[in-house]
């Protein structure tokens, strides 16, 4: 009898270690793709700023513009996995990472010619924009048709972590090659690292595409828009230092802006490990809510910051906090729409965070030329505290529909 209560808690861990082995084989393609993201994330603001001599708000672009084309290429992201199948959506994203590293190389080659190189690095990150919105998509829908769809919040959890752990981790290694070898070495590192996840792309299963009628896009729009946009608004801070942080660090004459994105990332992955079971246990609202008051607490260290320890503190503190903002919304948006159009719901969910990062770069660049670097984070606050709003009024009209229900 005892060895029999022994037992069961080991197989459960042992199929629990199988099943995160099984979901880490397709959220792979999204950790792929914001690695390619985060290689120069750190590295294009001050190069379009500090070397080629443009101004902020065109440094900000150069990051944000990447997100017109994510943003645009959602829906149909979505609609390819929904119709065609998830692994049809990630061999196209894989192969749009490749392309970008090739137009990253043109754009280091053709370095003094300033308009000409910043032409043909906007290209590349419009084409990366592309693939991360195919890549990422598809690896989430084809985890989750994989795995279950009792696992959603799990496999939206690890998606997460790779796409924070995959930019935490590129973009101190973008700065450590930009260094030695110049912005071209990252365009090749691209394009290896995109073939040869191509390749296991292709060789990898595929899913079922579920049957069913579909909804009309813009139902799913309307079911998903409001809890898109508590992602875009809690987004804000990702944004924010993601594009501006080396400036920030620059201007306070301060060393160690890439450590930022690290600590952030650490954090992210922290939480999403140790905390992303509470999303069923307390439900999608509850650890939003309190994910975005922690999320606020890191805004105001950094934006309050006198020292660098004090930014990396704000920094790792935004992380944790923004950590399971996205699945804690996104399992209550898609459970707004049936099983069949979920590609196309997260597409759309998804889209809102690339509004943000594409609105916030020319914002925050502007907003940082009247009121200088510290007052980008104080913007970021006030949209972290927008996000908390409209998460409490969904929780209020969840709780009363269900009430509606009931009755």
């Amino acid at each position: 009898m005892s060895s029999s209560t022994a037992y069961i808690p080991v197989r459960t861990r042992a199929t629990a270690r199988s099943r995160s082995r099984h979901i880490a084989g397709y959220v792979y393609f999204t950790f792929i793709c914001y690695v390619s993201i985060g290689l120069p994330l750190a590295v294009l603001p001050p190069y379009v700023h500090l070397r080629m001599g443009y101004g902020t708000v065109l440094a900000g672009l150069a990051i944000s513009i990447q997100y017109i084309a994510t943003l645009a290429s959602r829906p149909w992201a979505g609609r390819i996995s929904d119709h065609m199948g998830a692994k049809v959506s990630v061999l196209w994203g894989m192969a749009c990472c490749t392309v970008s590293g090739a137009f990253l190389i043109g754009a280091a080659a053709l370095h003094t010619v300033h308009w000409l190189s910043f032409a043909v690095l906007i290209v590349s990150r419009l084409v990366l924009g592309i693939g991360e919105s195919l890549g990422s998509t598809g690896a989430t829908l084809w985890g989750i048709t994989a795995a279950g769809q009792e696992h959603t919040a799990k496999v939206i959890g690890m998606n997460g972590i790779s796409t924070y752990g995959g930019m935490a981790l590129a973009a101190p290694l973008g700065v450590v090659l930009d260094q030695q070898w110049g912005l071209a070495s990252i365009g090749v590192l691209t394009i290896l690292i995109g073939a040869a996840s191509l390749a296991i792309a292709w060789y990898k299963a595929p899913v079922p595409v579920e049957p069913g009628e579909h909804m009309p896009f813009a139902h799913v729009l309307g079911r998903v828009a409001p809890h898109g946009m508590g992602l875009a608004l809690g987004g804000v801070s990702y944004s924010v230092l993601a594009t501006f942080v080396t400036l920030f660090y620059a201007h306070r004459h301060w060393s160690g802006a890439a450590l930022c994105l690290t600590a952030f990332g650490l954090a992210f992955i922290a939480a999403r490990v140790l905390f992303i079971k509470t999303i069923p246990h307390y439900g999608g609202f509850p650890v939003a809510i309190a994910s975005l008051l922690t999320e606020a607490v890191g805004m105001i260290l950094l934006w309050q910051a006198v020292a660098p320890w004090m930014a990396l503190a704000g920094a790792a503190v935004g992380g944790l906090g923004l950590s399971l903002v996205f699945p804690a919304i996104g399992v209550e948006a898609v459970k707004r729409v049936p099983e069949f159009n979920r590609g196309t719901a997260l597409g759309v969910y998804t889209a809102f965070s690339d509004v943000s990062f594409f609105l916030v770069g020319p914002i925050a660049g502007a907003i940082i030329g009247f009121f200088g670097y510290a007052s980008v984070f104080l913007f970021a606050l006030i949209s972290v505290l927008a996000a908390l709003g409209i998460v409490m009024v969904l929780k209020a009209a969840n709780k009363e529909q269900r009430l509606e229900i009931r009755d």
